[in-house]
C-alpha cells in the first residue's frame, strides 16, 4: 500500500510536469474569507468566467486553478455572501486572497446581483446537503435551544430516532451508522437531556454538512452518513461578544484577535438551570427533593498564522450531563453522569501554490457512569471509549485541472463496554474486567476529481481499511451448556483478530445543460464500530464496541441515480435521487437475551443481514425575502437474521414509509422573520404480541414475527418569529428576541408504548391486553433574549 501511495504522487508529479510545459498555464491560488471576521470560506466557489470552469476551496478556504495565460474574470460565490466579480491579468502565477462581505437579508442589490453558486447541478455530489447557521438559526426550535441535529431531521432520507431524540436514521441505516465530526474529532455521543438536545452550541458552529450518498475516500468508518461540522475559528479583526438567555438554557460566546490579523480566539459556553429553576418548588419532604439535572458545553478554539505558507488551530469540547435522585428518606442515591471531551491539533501547510497539507492529531474521550447508593452498599457502573488519533491530507491542484487528496488515518482505541464494581459493608466487589478491548484501526486513501470533456465530471477514489483487536484480551469457548470450557489469552499489544479491505468509491455528474444534470454514484464502506443498543435513540446507557474474534465489522454497498434541475435563475433547487443499499454482517441482540455488566456482550449477538432502497424528492428555495424547502422521501428496510424471526425477512424498526418535511423562513420586514415546520412520517415499526395464554394463572405472550405493527404517524406543526427591535441601529449592542412554538396543535406523538394487562382469569370481562403510549411533548411556547456586542 505503501508503494501505491508514493506511485500516486510520483504520476501525478511527471504528469504534472509534462503537461505544464505542453500547455504554458499559469495558476491561481489563495483563500477565500470572511471580510467581516477574517476567517476562511470552506467550499466556496471560484470559477472562471470565460472557461467556464471553477473549483471550490478546500476545508480551510484554499484553492488553486490552473489556466492558459491571459485575462478573465473570476466569480467567487459562497452561500449567504455577497458574489464577487474580480478582473485578473493570469501573465504568471498568482496568489489572489479574496475577501467576501456578508449579505444583507433585504438589500435589494443582493436581489438583483447575488447568485448563489449552482452546486446542485455542477457538482459532483450526490444526497449532500450543507446548512448555514443563519438559516438553521431561523428555524422553530424547542424549549429556545437551536438544535443543528434536529434540522438535519428535515432533510429528505433523514428520519428522527422519536419523539425529542437527537438520534437519526439515514437511508434505512442504525443510529450508529452516521459518522459526526466536530473539527474532525468523532462525537460519540451527540444528546444532551438524555437526547431531547444535540450537544453542539449553534453559536460556536461555523457550518455543517450531511453526505447521505456515496462519501468521498477521505472519510470512512461508518455506512450511513457523514455529519461534518466545523467550528469558528474566532474573529481576527475585533473583538466580538454574542450570547442568549432561554427558557431552560443560557449561552455566552467570545471571540477576538489575540494579535489583529494574526492570531484569534473563540470561547462559547452553555448551561442549563433546570435544576436552580425546579429547586425552589420542591418540597423538602418530596420524594424528589434532593434531585437534579444539569447540563453544560463549553467549545474553544484558537489559531495562529505563523507566516504565508503556514497556520495552527487548537479547538476543544468538554459537555457533560449530570442526573441525581435522593429517595425521600435519603437512604438511596443515585448519580449518572455522562459526557465527550474532543481536542484537535492542526498544522497547515503550502508547499507551493499547488499542494496544500494538513496535519492533525486528536483526542477523543466518551463515557458514562452509574452510581447508586443505599446504606452501606454502593455500585458503579461504567463504560466509555477513548480514542488517540494522527490524520494528514494531502490536497493537490494540478495544472492539468486534476484534483488530488490523499491521506492516512490512524487510531488507537480503547473501548469499556461495560465495567461494574462494588462495595458492601466495607468488602469490594471487583469482577471480572475482561470485557475491556483494544484495537489499531487505520485507512489510507486517495481520490481525483476532474473534467471529462465540457459535460462530465467524475469524483473518483480509493479507501484501504484495517482493524486490528490486540490484547491484553482473554478469548473464550464455551460448551453445548454454555459453560466456558477454554480461553485463549492475548498479551498487551498482540494481535488477536484482524481486519481490512478496499473502499471503492465513485461518482459522476452529466450536464444536460446549464441548469439541469444526472448523477450517479457507487460506493463500498467498512464500519469496524457498534453501537449496542435495546432501542432506537442515542441513550447514554448505549455501547460501543468494536470488531473484535467474534464480530465482524460490517459492510455496504450503496447505489445511487439522481437528477437535479435548477430554476429561476438558480433560486430553486429541486432533485430526485433513487437509492438502494444492501448491508451485512449487521448486529441485533440474541432472542431472550438479558442485560448483564458481568459478562462480554460478544457472546450475545447474533448476525445477519439487511438491505434499504427508496426515493427521495427535494425542492429548496434558496434566495428572496421568502426560504424554505420541502422534502418527501419513500422508502423500504429490512433486516433478514438467521438466529431471529425464524430466519425470515422482516421490516427493521425504524422503517417509515413516508417522510415529509416543510421548511419556510419569510422576511416580512427589517424587524420581523416568521418560520414555521411541518413534519409527518410514517410510525417506527414494534413488536406487539398476537397471541396471550393463561398457564397455571399466569400470563405468557406470543409473537408472530418480529416488528408486526407500526406506531400511529408522526406529525407536527412548529411556528416562530424573530423581532429585532432596532435593525439600522449602529450602536456596537445588538439584540432580537426569539419566539417558538413547538407542536402547535399539541399532537400526542408517542414517546415510549408498552403492552397494559387488564382484568384477570376471573373478572367478567377476563384478560385484556391494550397498547398505551406516553407522550412528553404538548404544545410549547418558548422565548429567548439574543444579544451581540461588537
Amino acid at each position: 500500500m505503501k508503494n501505491f501511495f508514493c506511485l500516486l504522487f510520483l504520476f501525478s508529479f511527471i504528469l504534472n510536469q509534462s503537461l505544464s510545459a505542453q500547455e504554458g498555464k499559469v495558476t491561481i491560488s489563495g483563500h477565500v474569507r470572511d471580510a467581516s471576521s477574517g476567517e476562511n470560506l470552506p467550499a466556496a466557489t471560484v470559477g472562471v468566467v470565460e472557461l467556464k470552469r471553477g473549483v471550490n476551496t478546500n476545508n480551510y478556504g484554499f484553492f488553486s486553478i490552473s489556466v492558459p495565460k491571459g485575462k478573465y474574470t473570476l466569480k467567487i460565490s459562497y452561500l449567504g455572501f455577497e458574489t464577487q466579480l474580480l478582473e485578473i491579468n493570469a501573465d504568471q502565477d498568482l496568489k489572489q486572497n479574496i475577501d467576501l462581505q456578508r449579505r444583507s437579508v433585504l438589500s435589494k442589490e443582493i436581489v438583483i446581483k447575488d447568485t448563489r453558486k449552482d452546486e446542485n447541478v455542477k457538482s459532483t455530489e450526490m444526497g449532500m446537503h450543507q446548512l448555514s447557521m443563519e438559516n438553521i438559526k431561523k428555524l422553530p426550535v424547542i424549549m429556545g435551544e437551536v438544535d443543528i441535529m434536529k434540522a438535519l431531521q428535515l432533510l429528505p432520507g433523514v428520519s428522527s430516532a422519536g419523539e425529542g431524540q437527537s438520534g437519526f436514521y439515514v437511508r434505512g441505516g442504525g443510529p450508529d451508522q452516521n459518522l459526526i465530526l466536530l473539527d474532525d474529532a468523532v462525537v460519540y455521543n451527540t444528546g444532551h437531556l438524555f437526547g431531547f438536545f444535540s450537544v453542539f452550541n449553534g453559536d460556536a458552529i461555523k457550518n455543517v454538512t450531511l453526505i447521505k450518498g456515496a462519501p468521498p475516500a477521505n472519510y470512512g468508518g461508518r455506512l450511513s452518513s457523514v455529519v461534518d461540522v466545523t467550528m469558528k475559528e474566532g474573529n481576527n479583526k475585533k473583538f466580538q461578544v454574542e450570547g442568549g438567555l432561554g427558557i431552560i438554557a443560557s449561552r455566552l460566546s467570545i471571540q477576538g484577535p489575540i494579535l489583529k490579523e494574526k492570531a484569534s480566539f473563540m470561547v462559547s459556553a452553555r448551561r442549563t438551570y433546570i435544576d436552580a429553576l425546579v429547586k425552589p418548588f420542591v418540597n423538602k419532604n418530596s420524594s424528589f427533593a434532593g434531585s437534579g439535572y444539569y447540563f453544560y458545553d463549553l467549545n474553544a478554539k484558537m489559531n495562529y498564522i505563523l507566516g504565508k505558507k503556514d497556520r495552527l488551530y487548537l479547538s476543544g469540547y468538554l459537555g457533560k450531563d449530570v442526573f441525581t435522585f435522593r429517595s425521600k428518606e435519603r437512604t438511596f442515591k443515585i448519580k449518572v453522569p455522562w459526557g465527550n471531551r474532543t481536542a484537535t491539533l492542526r498544522w497547515n501547510h503550502e508547499f507551493n501554490n499547488k499542494l496544500f497539507m494538513n496535519a492533525t492529531a486528536m483526542y477523543n474521550d466518551y463515557n458514562f457512569t452509574f452510581t447508586g447508593e443505599q446504606q452501606d452498599f454502593k455500585f458503579t457502573l461504567f463504560s466509555g471509549i477513548k480514542d488517540w488519533t494522527g490524520k494528514v491530507d494531502f490536497d493537490f491542484f494540478s495544472k492539468f485541472n486534476h484534483n488530488f487528496k490523499a491521506g492516512a488515518v490512524y487510531t488507537y482505541h480503547t473501548f469499556t463496554p461495560s465495567t461494574a464494581e462494588g462495595e458492601a459493608s466495607g468488602v469490594d466487589f471487583n469482577p471480572d474486567q475482561s470485557a475491556r478491548k483494544y484495537a489499531h484501526e487505520l485507512a489510507l486513501y486517495a481520490l481525483d476529481e476532474f473534467d471529462l470533456g465540457s459535460r462530465i465530471k467524475i469524483n473518483t477514489g480509493i479507501r484501504y481499511s484495517r482493524f486490528m483487536q490486540v490484547g491484553p484480551y482473554t478469548r473464550y469457548t464455551f460448551d453445548q451448556n454454555g459453560k466456558k470450557n477454554d480461553s485463549t489469552v492475548y498479551a498487551p499489544g498482540q494481535i488477536a483478530k484482524t481486519y481490512g479491505g478496499w473502499e471503492p468509491r465513485f461518482n459522476i455528474r452529466f450536464t444536460i445543460d446549464e441548469l439541469s444534470s444526472i448523477k450517479a454514484s457507487v460506493a463500498k464502506t467498512y464500519q469496524y464500530l457498534n453501537l449496542v443498543t435495546n432501542n432506537g435513540s442515542t441513550l447514554p446507557t448505549d455501547i460501543w464496541t468494536p470488531s473484535t474474534y467474534f464480530v465482524q465489522p460490517q459492510k455496504a454497498w450503496q447505489y445511487s441515480l439522481g437528477y437535479f434541475k435548477n430554476f429561476l435563475n438558480n433560486k430553486v433547487e429541486t432533485s430526485v435521487e433513487v437509492y438502494y443499499k444492501n448491508m451485512s454482517n449487521l448486529l441485533e441482540f440474541r432472542e431472550g437475551y438479558t442485560p448483564s455488566t458481568l459478562t462480554d456482550v460478544d457472546y450475545d449477538f447474533v448476525f445477519g443481514l439487511g438491505y434499504a432502497y427508496g426515493a427521495e424528492f427535494f425542492i429548496n428555495k434558496t434566495k428572496g425575502r421568502w426560504t424554505g424547502w420541502l422534502g418527501y422521501t419513500l422508502s423500504w428496510t429490512y433486516r433478514n437474521f438467521k438466529d431471529l424471526n425464524n430466519s425470515e425477512r422482516y421490516l427493521a424498526k425504524y422503517d417509515q414509509r413516508h417522510n415529509i418535511s416543510l421548511t419556510s423562513s419569510y422576511e416580512l420586514n427589517k424587524k420581523w422573520t416568521l418560520s414555521g415546520v411541518f413534519v409527518f412520517g410514517s410510525g417506527n415499526r414494534v413488536s406487539l404480541p398476537t397471541e396471550i395464554y393463561l398457564i397455571e394463572q399466569g400470563i405468557y405472550q406470543n409473537y408472530d414475527k418480529l416488528n408486526n405493527r407500526s406506531l400511529p404517524p408522526y406529525h407536527r406543526l412548529d411556528l416562530g418569529a424573530i423581532y429585532t427591535p432596532k435593525p439600522n441601529s449602529k450602536k456596537k449592542w445588538k439584540s432580537s428576541w426569539t419566539f417558538s412554538i413547538y407542536n402547535v396543535y399539541s399532537r400526542q406523538n408517542p414517546y415510549i408504548v408498552f403492552l397494559d394487562v387488564e382484568g384477570g382469569v376471573s373478572s367478567p370481562n377476563g384478560v385484556q391486553l391494550k397498547v398505551k403510549q406516553v407522550s412528553i411533548f404538548p404544545i410549547l411556547p418558548s422565548i429567548t433574549y439574543n444579544f451581540k456586542f461588537n
